[in-house]
């Protein structure tokens, strides 16, 4: 079966230079290409997953780090790499712990990215040298982390739909449910969160994505 990566990014160009960077280590491999959250979701629905995902945190359709846990929840098996111009090492610590296989800079050379997504799809962690995953991270941030990891891949993508700003009827329809399913999934997620209300649990998510620079993207 011929191996897929997708690269999602709503820059054209960069797109573009990423897969010249790394068609090289994957000979036969396909690069279908996205350019917004939505698009991602229904490419690896239609191939039933793929190889690996790079995946921008800042494209349309996602809000800091939803776009990251939308398609880790969808798509638990499938590797995801951040590549990002947010490149401060919060940033990357939130992407690993939210289960990103790897962050690579937008401003990484072609040797790093080739490595990095060379120990990817080798089953390793690809981060850059300049990140201490040892280091401490703030108290809210580690405490919001770990409600986020005690959601289900199910919960998790109903949280990221009422970031969207969906109603329950929209994520009924969205994830094939009926409404009453999604009601016990939007309460399962409050009280997780530790929060009363959608609009709470919407606020935990802009916590947690709080510090993620809009920078454009930065040539190979």
């Amino acid at each position: 079966m011929e191996s897929v990566v997708v690269i999602a990014d709503d820059h054209p160009l960069f797109r573009d230079a990423l897969k010249q960077a790394i068609e090289g280590l994957l000979p036969g491999c396909s690069f279908p290409n996205a350019g917004d959250l939505d698009e991602v979701r229904n490419l690896l629905r239609s191939f039933g997953s793929a190889d690996l995902v790079l995946l921008d945190l800042t494209m349309p359709g996602a809000s800091g780090f939803s776009g990251l846990i939308s398609v880790r929840a969808e798509f638990p098996e499938t590797p995801v790499v951040v590549v990002s111009a947010s490149e401060d090492q919060l940033t990357i610590r939130k992407c690993l712990d939210l289960g990103a296989s790897g962050f690579i800079p937008k401003s990484s050379g072609i040797d790093f990215i080739t490595n990095g997504i060379r120990l990817v799809l080798a089953g390793e962690i690809c981060i850059p040298p300049f990140v201490d995953v040892d280091s401490d991270m703030d108290s809210e941030s580690s405490d919001v982390i770990r409600k986020l990891q005690s959601l289900t891949p199910q919960q998790a993508r109903v949280l990221s739909m009422l970031g969207e700003g969906l109603l329950n009827k929209q994520i009924a329809y969205e994830l094939g449910v009926s409404e009453a399913t999604v009601k016990a999934h939007v309460s399962a997620v409050l009280l997780k969160l530790g929060v009363d209300s959608r609009t709470q649990a919407v606020i935990i998510m802009n916590k947690i994505n709080s510090g993620i620079a809009t920078a454009s993207a930065t040539s190979l």
